[in-house]
């Protein structure tokens, strides 16, 4: 019970959170429990590296890990296969095509010893008025079907505050999706100014990427000065990159 008490209820309209070191240092990361997902708690939680996990009878839980994982554009790795799929494989990636159709993809990818999804209809909901007000973003990857139509294969979505990216979720109904476009959203994120990718958890997968890890206060203090930067020119929707063979004459 003394362990209950002592983590902070977030007051409806009130959109500070306290320091998250005492959550980190006791309770796993937790760093407060609210009643809402409002678009100003969001984006308050994200400047200090505090984001959403789950939520459990209308109560929303939310967290901060340490160390953080996370991607400098230039120590970007892109692995031999994946090298030769983006050389070789007829593809399309683009940004803010179907929102809304990414973040419900994301939610129904089966999540090893999870009965359901993190990802609920409030989830969605949210940040949807994120993404409406120019803060989340998705990056879809399309591949030919049988008859040469593309279809959307995979993608991922994420949260935009200056020249920070926060990766969320990402999904794959077909082999190397994601990860192609996970590969031409980094250095299209560069080249708008994103300077730094939040990974969040420290995974195989996105250490095959190049990720690595920061302390927690370092996190925090690169935040608080690449948030408040600009980006060089506002993330829209449109094409980020493809290799379409039947345009470049390129055969396997």
């Amino acid at each position: 019970m003394g362990f209950a008490m002592k983590i902070p209820f977030l007051a409806p309209r009130d959109y500070r959170f306290p320091d998250p070191s005492y959550a980190l240092a006791e309770c796993d990361g937790l760093v407060g429990v609210s009643g809402d997902l409002d678009m100003g708690r969001l984006l308050s939680a994200y400047r200090q590296g505090i984001f959403p996990w789950f939520s459990r009878e209308g109560w929303f839980f939310w967290y901060a890990v340490a160390p953080r994982a996370v991607i400098v554009p230039e120590n970007l790795h892109i692995g031999r296969s994946l090298a030769k799929t983006l050389r070789h494989k007829p593809y399309r990636v683009t940004v803010n095509r179907c929102f809304e159709k990414v973040i419900a993809h994301c939610a129904n990818v089966p999540r090893p010893e999870q009965d359901g999804t993190w990802i609920e209809p409030a989830f969605q909901t949210a940040y949807l008025k994120l993404h409406h007000q120019g803060h989340a973003h998705s990056f879809e990857c399309w591949l030919p079907d049988e008859q040469g139509e593309m279809q959307l294969a995979g993608g991922f979505y994420g949260v935009q505050i200056g020249c920070v990216f926060y990766g969320e979720s990402m999904f794959a109904l077909r082999p190397d999706a994601s990860k192609i476009a996970f590969a031409c959203a980094v250095p299209f994120l560069s080249d708008l100014g994103v300077a730094l990718t939040d990974c969040q958890q420290d995974t195989e997968h996105m250490r095959r990427f190049g990720s690595q890890l920061m302390d927690f206060a370092d996190f925090q203090t690169a935040l608080k000065d690449l948030n408040a930067k600009p980006l060089k020119r506002n993330i829209e929707c449109g094409v980020v990159a493809e290799n379409l063979l039947q345009k470049i004459g390129c055969e396997d």
